[in-house]
């Protein structure tokens, strides 16, 4: 397993590091939604959830699974990078609470990746479901085999430098969406939602009329394929 030399690994994988963290503001605790409600919302796929909400709240098509049936939902811990810069990404790593799902402000940046498989793996120590990376990352087969759901716009090999400055905790733009820290975030084959968390209890009420609206839709179709000609 590749593990960067920026940290020392003890057997329990804490964190050590000797880079500052001055200029990586972080905001005071916000309310994360109940484990109970994220899962309620993973039986539900993000096209569903995404009619639910008025097809709002969904970044452009650009970001994407880097490996085939990735899938999470979880509570979104918002990140601010430097383009190339993943500095606020390590320092995240002290913010995560079970169920969290980071959602990394990269600016898109296709030159250097953001994450690769030592921090997947951190990640997911610390709790983590997934992260949505609007940016590049490495180490995709790794991360595979990790089963860890990673969603970003493409790799690269170029691994990321480490001066900040960044936020983490405060609302970021993701692929043109705004997402604020809490806030819901269903990621699946087919892209990402990210859902305010004082709309859950009414998407989740509509969400359920959609799908049943769906089964009733592919019932009509199975009964015209058994028609006689």
């Amino acid at each position: 397993m590749r593990i960067s030399s920026h940290f020392r690994i003890n057997n329990h994988l804490e964190r050590e590091t000797d880079v500052s963290s001055e200029n990586i503001r972080v905001s005071p605790a916000w309310t994360r939604p109940a484990p109970l409600l994220l899962e309620a919302f993973r039986a539900y796929s993000v096209a569903n959830l995404g009619d639910a909400v008025g097809r709002l709240g969904i970044p452009d098509g650009g970001i994407v699974p880097i490996w085939a049936g990735a899938s999470a939902v979880g509570s979104a811990l918002p990140v601010l990078t430097v383009a190339g810069d993943n500095k606020s990404v390590i320092d995240a790593l002290d913010h995560i609470q079970p169920g969290d799902m980071l959602v990394i402000n990269a600016f898109g940046y296709n030159g250097r990746a953001i994450m690769g498989d030592n921090l997947a793996q951190r990640f997911e120590f610390h709790g983590a479901v997934g992260a949505v990376v609007d940016g590049y990352v490495r180490d995709r087969s790794i991360i595979e085999e990790l089963k860890f759901p990673v969603f970003a716009r493409g790799l690269t090999p170029a691994g990321p430098f480490k001066n900040g400055p960044g936020t983490i905790g405060e609302a970021v733009a993701i692929g043109g969406v705004v997402v604020n820290p809490g806030d819901i975030v269903a990621a699946d084959d087919d892209g990402i939602i990210f859902i305010p968390i004082d709309r859950a209890a009414e998407v989740l009420a509509e969400v359920t009329k959609i799908v049943e609206l769906e089964a009733s839709k592919d019932a009509e179709v199975q009964a015209m394929r058994h028609q006689p000609a």
